[in-house]
């Protein structure tokens, strides 16, 4: 009686079993992220607008985090403001001179600085929170659901980000940082959405998507494996940019009397309060308007930067 063996088809040459493909397609999506990452650093620390504004930046957050470092002296304690020193101008011990009340101006000034940052970042944060998962959601599913976000979306765009945070500001009038930030991002996240939604629609159809579509891998793993990586370079750069956006939205905020409010300290309300006497006490308005350009200009500064650095046609 013959003896029945049963063997196995040889390996095709070249053939790659689907885990070890999803393995593969997976590393080289990594591998090109890392390159493309690792360009932009190199790109980035060679220009001279990139390192200027990032000093200025990190000399901010430090003034920021630690004010205490850079005064001796808090706008929040009794006997701070002393009207016999009112509209004084810079001499020795108060670099800045002193305000209407007598206070001392580089020490709100110093202190302003995290109020600015914080609105900045908060609202840089969440519009890149909220219009960045809606935009991935939109860009990916497509249909009726896309419908439906990009209407939505087209009526928070033809509402102005300082209009339409000025008349909710004006509505419930609770001054403070935190409720200038979350009324912002609530204006604000369109512009985001619009902009990742974009990158995803573009990328979604590239080849090693569809790759891991057909080795069946899921909605939620393609989003955050493929399309996401390749999407996140002009929700980075956007996300800078806004940030010296922002700032300047709270301080015109302020200025307008709906923004931040005292006791609390902003460069809009300091600008405010000195302006009707910039002829006799221009000093008044100098600091903090200069504190107020310096910041917005560094990050607009450094948002140019990263996009020049991200974008592969600029270099």
């Amino acid at each position: 009686m013959p003896d029945k063996t049963i063997t196995k088809a040889p390996a095709v040459d070249g053939a790659v079993p689907p885990v070890a493909s999803t393995e593969l397609a997976e590393g080289e999506t990594k591998a090109r992220e890392a390159s493309l990452m690792k360009d932009a650093f190199h790109d980035l620390v060679r220009r001279p607008l990139f390192i200027v504004a990032a000093l200025v930046i990190l000399a901010l957050l430090v003034i920021a985090v630690a004010p205490g470092l850079f005064t001796s002296r808090s706008p929040f304690s009794d006997g701070f403001c002393n009207l016999q020193h009112s509209l004084e101008k810079p001499g020795s011990g108060h670099a800045f001179g002193y305000d209407l009340q007598g206070c001392d101006i580089y020490t709100r000034t110093v202190w302003g600085t995290r109020n600015s940052i914080i609105v900045g970042v908060v609202t840089s944060v969440l519009t890149t929170l909220v219009g960045g998962v809606l935009g991935i959601i939109a860009g990916l599913r497509g249909g009726w659901l896309d419908s439906v976000l990009s209407r939505v979306t087209e009526v928070f765009f033809a509402i102005p980000l300082l209009i339409g945070a000025l008349l909710v500001m004006a509505i419930f009038q609770a001054g403070n940082v935190w409720t200038v930030a979350l009324v912002m991002a609530a204006v604000g996240w369109p512009q985001v959405y619009r902009i990742m939604r974009g990158a995803v629609i573009a990328n979604k159809h590239n080849d090693y998507v569809t790759a891991a579509k057909a080795l069946g891998a899921g909605t939620f793993r393609i989003a955050f494996r493929h399309v996401l990586p390749n999407a996140l370079a002009p929700v980075i750069v956007i996300t800078t940019m806004n940030l010296g956006v922002y700032i300047a939205a709270e301080a015109a905020l302020s200025y307008l009397g709906v923004g931040v409010q005292s006791p609390e300290i902003s460069w809009g309300l300091m600008i405010s309060d000195a302006q009707d006497r910039f002829l006799t006490s221009p000093h008044a308005l100098l600091f903090p308007s200069a504190a107020l350009s310096i910041t917005v200009l560094a990050f607009i500064m450094l948002g140019d930067a990263v996009r020049d650095a991200l974008d592969p046609k600029l270099r």
